[in-house]
């Protein structure tokens, strides 16, 4: 695969993304630890605030990054940014406006997955800072890879599981995948490994459907409950 731009513009452009937003960068990133250790707590952050978190980090990719930086070397990083903000408008509309989503710290058998690229995400600039040998040109915490690891990490820690949330991160990691190969990003070797997990988790069907009934359950009413238990009594 030939890329648009050379390597040289990539870590280039990489350089004026940290030095002109690094403010916001260090806020996103520490919001994102908080939130991590409060969901790993007993003071659980809410399921809304977490949804709004994830939908932060896509808009912020696809506005701050793709629009802001990311076009002005790749033409498709419009298609990009418009993917990225659909992320963020699922995120919102399902887990912020519906409160759909509900985040667990060890639902499921998948969590230490889920919390090993977690983990992976937010050391991901110290990964790339060791590899360079640089904390300015180099992908920090913002761009689309770290989110989408994030992202994955989150997901299936979340109920219901969601195959529509999961489309445009899985899409991401292929994109990224592939050109990381080709940019020599270390770090962002683990985006297919992140993809086929979410994948896989995302489209598993186990016995009794645990996403799909917890939710429903949980969203049935307690008088409901009481009167069909009476009646199997």
């Amino acid at each position: 695969m030939q890329l648009p731009f050379t390597k040289e513009q990539f870590f280039d452009l990489l350089a004026a993304y940290n030095v002109g937003l690094w403010p916001a960068l260090l806020t996103l990133w520490i919001a994102s630890v908080l939130v991590s250790g409060l969901l790993l707590s007993s003071r659980r952050p809410s399921d809304r605030w977490i949804s709004a978190l994830l939908a932060a980090h896509w808009a912020w990719s696809a506005l701050a990054y793709h629009v802001g930086f990311f076009t002005r070397i790749n033409q498709a990083a419009w298609v990009f940014a418009a993917l990225f903000l659909l992320q963020a408008a699922l995120f919102f509309w399902a887990g912020v406006v519906h409160g759909r989503l509900s985040f667990a710290p060890w639902r499921n058998a998948w969590a230490p997955v889920a919390w090993g690229l977690v983990a992976y995400s937010l050391v991901y600039p110290a990964i790339n800072a060791a590899q360079h040998l640089s904390v300015v040109r180099i992908p920090t915490f913002g761009v689309p890879c770290p989110t989408m690891i994030f992202t994955a990490g989150m997901l299936m820690l979340a109920t219901p599981r969601s195959w529509r949330l999961s489309i445009v991160p899985v899409i991401w990691s292929l994109i990224g995948g592939s050109a990381a190969f080709l940019l020599g990003v270390h770090a962002d070797y683990a985006l297919p490994l992140a993809g086929i997990a979410l994948t896989i988790f995302s489209t598993q069907r186990i016995s009794g459907n645990w996403g799909s009934r917890n939710a429903s359950s949980r969203s049935r009413p307690v008088t409901e409950t009481y009167q069909e238990n009476r009646g199997a009594a």
